[in-house]
C-alpha cells in the first residue's frame, strides 16, 4: 500500500477554491453549536486548520466516485470537507443522535452535497443487509479507540474497500491490527503527518479489506467499547 502524507500546500488551494462553501459550512457550524454543542473548536482558523485541513488529509487515498460510510459523523468532520473537495463522491452518514442528525440533514442540503443522513448506531448499520458490505470506503474521526472502531466500521467495507480511521500523534495500530485483522482486514498502514501552523501531529489508519467480516460482528449491546477486540 502506497502512503504518502497529505500536501496540506495543495489542500491550502482546495479551501480557497471552495471558500464560498467552506465559509457557508462554518456559518452553519456557528449557528448550530450554541444549540447541539457540536464542536469546542470555534475560531475561524482553527476550524479551518483543526477541522477543515484535517477532514481533507484523506483527500487523496479515496477512490474516484466511491460511495463513503461515515461512522459517528457528529458535526460532518471528515465527510463534509471531503464532499465539498470531492464532488464525485457520495457519502452515508450515520449518527445516533437525532439533532447532531438534524444539523447534518441542513449542511447537505444548504450546501447541495451527495449524502444521505442515517439515524442509527454504527453497530446496527453494520448488521443492515442494506449498508453491511456495501461501501468502497468508510471514514471516521475522534469515535472511539481504533480496534472498537474497527469493529464499528469494517462491516460497512466491501471487499477490496479501505477503512479509514484519523486518529492522533499515535495511530493506535499496535492496540487495533489484531481486531483489524480479525474483521477483514488485510494490509494496513499508519501515515503520519503534522498540521500546519503549529496545530498538531495526526496519524491515518488505513486498511485494506480482504475477506468478509465474520457474521458475529458487530456484536451490540455495548460491547465493542465495554469489551473491544485485543
Amino acid at each position: 500500500m502506497k502512503a504518502f502524507p497529505p500536501d496540506f500546500g495543495t489542500l491550502g488551494r482546495v479551501l480557497e477554491e471552495k471558500r464560498e462553501k467552506f465559509g457557508t459550512f462554518f456559518r452553519l457550524l456557528t449557528e448550530y453549536n450554541a444549540r447541539f454543542n457540536l464542536t469546542a473548536i470555534t475560531e475561524e482558523e482553527d476550524v479551518r486548520v483543526k477541522h477543515f485541513l484535517d477532514s481533507l488529509a484523506a483527500e487523496s487515498l479515496i477512490p474516484k466516485g466511491a460511495r463513503v460510510a461515515e461512522v459517528g459523523s457528529g458535526a460532518g468532520f471528515p465527510s463534509i470537507p471531503l464532499m465539498i473537495a470531492r464532488e464525485d463522491l457520495s457519502f452515508a452518514l450515520i449518527e445516533s443522535t437525532g439533532k447532531k442528525c438534524e444539523f447534518l440533514r441542513t449542511a447537505v442540503k444548504e450546501l447541495g452535497l451527495n449524502a444521505e443522513v442515517v439515524n442509527a448506531r454504527a453497530e446496527d448499520a453494520g448488521k443492515d443487509p442494506a449498508r453491511r458490505e456495501r461501501y468502497g470506503v468508510c471514514v471516521a474521526r475522534a469515535v472511539a479507540k481504533l480496534n472498537t472502531l474497527a469493529e464499528y466500521c469494517m462491516p460497512l467495507v466491501q471487499r477490496g474497500g479501505l477503512f479509514i480511521a484519523y486518529k492522533g500523534q499515535d495511530g493506535e495500530l499496535k492496540e487495533g491490527a489484531r481486531a483489524i485483522s480479525l474483521l477483514g482486514g488485510g494490509e494496513t498502514a499508519e501515515i503520519a503527518y503534522t498540521l500546519p501552523q503549529g496545530y498538531g501531529a495526526r496519524t491515518l489508519v488505513v486498511a485494506e479489506k480482504r475477506t468478509f467480516t465474520p457474521a458475529k460482528y458487530p456484536r451490540g449491546n455495548g460491547a465493542e467499547r465495554r469489551a473491544p477486540i485485543v
